[in-house]
């Protein structure tokens, strides 16, 4: 759905009348979630037993002023109580809720606005677009946090009918952010089979229940991410809060297909798990949920991650870790993505697709590049992304998800090349192959909203930071080794 329909444009109008009571953008559509729950329980009758009489949708429609204002309190205190049994979505959903609204009138409106949306008419089907279309808006104006965990749509669609995920695989993003791979997937697979009505009802209840798995480590935006699930009818019984590169992580299942785009940028510490050890000593995010997709993934399972330069180029452990991928899985496809989607994190961006073979060597023995970064327009607000831009690289991909179909070298005067084992391996398996000369100018260049800037040098300085971390686990790793052999 465009996020600048009636229904979008009608709700994020409401948050400039709340901006006026010290309520922020993230906040404001947390809110949002809060309320659209209670208002969807009611629309789905069978389901508003879930939540206890006096704090249902009625009884804030039957209050006003200052008395509604004192019952939001209070319904949001008590569906949040972890003493209290209740259904597992609205137990994460609204886990230590508050609201961020002081004046009963703002309350008044938004309750107002979200009373006229009626689930039994056409815009029943529009409600999980609406939702991300207000994800989207808030990543837009919220450059500085809200782009860490959104991905452009178009991106996502793009590497979802690429990978293919076929029903009965396991699709998983270890990332979850809002959801929007989960969701893709799932309205990927329901489309190919007549909204699953093609499957046996054991296939049916595989799809409905167990097929869509993931993690998110920030509870904010976990509780984005079940409202959102909830909005499109996605079940969230297997999307877990907690962290990857923990215990929890090395417990997830493992996946015929992975799409995620992770985090980015120092970590705040080393990883927890006993089976990350290529990468056990960094503490970044990018380098080590690598590695998670390799061991998470299934002999003859695909991948889609969106990942930093620096994972292309990096020394030490970087190297290490692209030569587990390049043994360990069949590295086909590397897309080198324009500057400017994700200015959240002030970095350059690539999707790296994979499959996992049954040995643990030798499996990668050439990789294509394509090029969608030099001669590009400069990618922002005001000028999106859209499908065409991805149409060349789509029909170059090919047909097979991975990454088996014909292709054609075009040369150093064209966008996708292709590179042996042994040409990257006298680079010192370094995957940072440009080959066109850039002569458009750099996309930051063309920002000039203050908080676009900040959001950049904030990327930038995160990033450097980030180096600069693992030389020195680098250089530490050295010394340990030096000592120990001087033993």
């Amino acid at each position: 759905m465009n996020p600048s329909s009636d229904l979008v444009n009608k709700l994020w109008r409401l948050c400039a009348v709340l901006r006026k009571d010290g309520v922020t953008y993230q906040q404001y559509v947390t809110e949002l979630t809060y309320l659209l729950f209670l208002k969807m329980m009611a629309e789905q009758k069978r389901e508003e037993g879930k939540i206890p009489q006096g704090a249902r949708w009625g009884d804030l429609i039957a209050e006003e002023g200052v008395r509604r204002l004192a019952l939001y309190r209070k319904i949001l205190a008590d569906l949040g109580d972890p003493q209290q049994k209740r259904d597992r979505a609205v137990q994460a959903i609204f886990a230590n809720a508050a609201t961020f609204i002081r004046e009963p009138v703002n309350l008044d409106k938004l309750i107002g606005a979200i009373d006229d949306l009626h689930w039994f008419t056409e815009e029943r089907d529009s409600f999980g677009d609406l939702y991300e279309g207000l994800l989207q808006k808030n990543a837009e104006e919220t450059k500085r946090g809200a782009g860490q965990y959104f991905t452009p749509r178009v991106l996502i669609e793009l590497l979802v009918r690429l990978l293919a995920p076929q029903p009965g695989e396991i699709i998983q993003d270890p990332a979850a952010g809002t959801g929007g791979f989960l969701i893709a997937a799932n309205r990927y697979m329901r489309a190919k089979t007549d909204d699953f009505f093609d499957l046996a009802p054991k296939a049916q209840e595989f799809q409905l229940k167990h097929a869509l798995q993931g993690m998110e480590n920030v509870e904010g935006v976990y509780r984005l991410l079940l409202m959102n699930l909830f909005l499109h009818g996605v079940d969230s019984w297997h999307i877990e809060l907690g962290d990857t590169l923990s215990p929890a992580g090395a417990a997830m299942n493992k996946a015929d297909v992975i799409l995620t785009n992770p985090p980015f940028g120092p970590a705040g510490g080393k990883p927890s798990r006993d089976d990350i050890t290529v990468t056990a000593t960094v503490s970044s995010y990018q380098l080590p949920f690598v590695e998670h997709c390799i061991r998470t993934l299934k002999p003859g399972g695909r991948a889609a991650v969106v990942v930093p330069d620096n994972v292309l180029f990096e020394d030490g452990r970087g190297r290490e870790l692209r030569r587990m991928l390049m043994d360990y899985c069949n590295l086909h496809t590397i897309l080198r993505l324009p500057t400017g989607i994700f200015y959240a994190q002030g970095v350059k961006t690539n999707v790296i697709f994979f499959s996992k073979g049954e040995a643990d060597s030798g499996q990668t023995k050439k990789v294509w590049i394509y090029d969608l970064r030099a001669n590009m327009p400069a990618f922002g607000k005001t000028s999106p992304l859209t499908p065409e831009h991805f149409a060349d690289f789509e029909r170059a991909f090919g047909a097979d998800p991975n990454g088996r179909a014909k292709r054609n070298d075009e040369g150093e005067e064209g966008r996708f090349r292709r590179f042996t084992r042994e040409e990257i391996a006298a680079r010192g398996d370094n995957l940072d192959i440009s080959w066109l000369r850039d002569t458009s100018a750099d996309a930051e260049d063309s920002l000039s909203e203050p908080e676009e800037l900040i959001a950049a040098i904030l990327g930038h300085l995160k990033s450097a930071l980030g180096e600069i971390e693992t030389l020195a686990e680098e250089l530490e790793d050295s010394s340990a080794v030096d000592a120990e052999a001087a033993e």
